[in-house]
């Protein structure tokens, strides 16, 4: 029980903090609401327990067998992040390149999905999070994989709902492209801590 806590405090304290997901979730719900993030954070969520489960069936082995691998599929995620931060800067800065940029951001249900696999932060909490509660057999990961749908959804509608909070200032265009420009700033932040992480 206290390592099922333990993981729980783990995956909160991450799936709270700023980071890629959440920041798709912020301005998904700041263009068209909380019901319209809906997609995002269903995305989301089953990317990360499809994660969980690649992970917990062998993919975390094949990362503590080859480092490298680990260390190449986090800088591949990490320029990923980079591009789309550039991109939602670009967006921002000149607006007539918005709409070729939006179509580039990670979008609906089964692009948020694939995005875990890009998304290191998702890895690293995966990664930490069965390291924390090691598990034996499908018994011991059915409560993980619980935790994986339950905190996540709960921490991205709070992202959600500031999102929608701050829509009705992102009716303003000046206003909407300057939130661009900081968004695609800490995609960029997040991108860079990540790439300078051990």
């Amino acid at each position: 029980m206290d390592s099922l806590l333990t993981a729980g405090g783990l995956l909160s304290v991450a799936a709270i903090t700023p980071g890629p997901n959440n920041l798709v979730v912020l301005r998904a719900a700041g263009h068209a609401g909380v019901r319209g993030a809906l997609p995002a954070i269903a995305g989301i969520v089953c990317g990360g327990l499809l994660l969980f489960a690649v992970t917990a069936l062998g993919a975390g082995a094949v990362f503590a067998a080859h480092p490298p691998l680990q260390r190449w599929t986090g800088a591949v995620g990490a320029l990923y992040l980079a591009w789309l931060g550039v991109s939602l800067c670009i967006a921002g800065i000149a607006p007539r390149h918005a709409a070729a940029t939006s179509a580039a951001l990670p979008a609906g249900t089964l692009g948020l999905i694939g995005f875990q696999f890009l998304n290191p932060k998702s890895w690293v909490i995966v990664l930490t999070v069965l390291a924390a509660m090691p598990a034996t057999g499908l018994r011991d990961y059915l409560p993980l994989a619980g935790l994986f749908v339950l905190i996540p959804i709960l921490c991205l509608l709070l992202w959600a709902a500031l999102g929608a909070w701050l829509a009705r200032w992102l009716v303003r265009p000046a206003v909407r492209h300057g939130v661009d420009v900081v968004m695609g700033v800490l995609l960029v932040a997040c991108a860079l801590l990540l790439l300078i992480e051990p």
